[in-house]
Parts: structure tokens; sequence; C-alpha cells
């Protein structure tokens, strides 16, 4: 898969962590989006590192969109924990 794809992916992964963790993000949809695509980025480099299972050419392989999606809920779960509700101050 090329970088276009990956930054897609990146766009729907963040979505989908987004709708399994609903609620008010620091960030905003900007801070989230951006989250996504690092998550998808991370989660397909970590699966394909430590899981020994490599990044398919596909675009729709459901390995990498699961990692893609874990990545993402990973690092929400972890922007939320540093940055909690610095939204409402």
């Amino acid at each position: 898969m090329g970088i276009v794809a990956w930054l897609v992916l990146g766009l729907l992964a963040g979505a989908i962590a987004k709708a399994i963790l609903p609620g008010r993000d620091p960030g905003g949809c900007v801070g989230t989006t951006l989250i996504g695509i690092a998550g998808a980025f991370l989660g397909g480099w970590l699966s394909s590192e430590f899981l020994d299972r490599p990044v398919r050419r596909e675009f729709f392989d459901a390995a990498t969109w699961g990692s893609a999606v874990v990545g993402a809920l990973v690092l929400l779960v972890g922007y939320r924990l540093l940055f909690g509700n610095s939204r409402d101050r």
C-alpha cells in the first residue's frame, strides 16, 4: 500500500476508534483525525515488526485494518489520559 492508502486508512481508523470511544476529546475532530493516521502507521508497523505479520499490498486486508484501528484506539486512550479534560478549562 502506498502512503495515500495509509492516510485514508488512518482517517477511517480514527473514525472507527472515535465511534468505539465516544466523548469529547481534547483535540477535537482534527486531533482525532491525526491520532487515527498516527495509529494506523503505528499499528501497521507494530504488527509487521513484532507479530511477524507483514503488511499486505491490498487495501482491504482484515489484519491491516485491525492493527490500524487498535493502534488508533491505543493512541486515543493515551491522548485522553495525558490531556484529559483540557477542553473544559
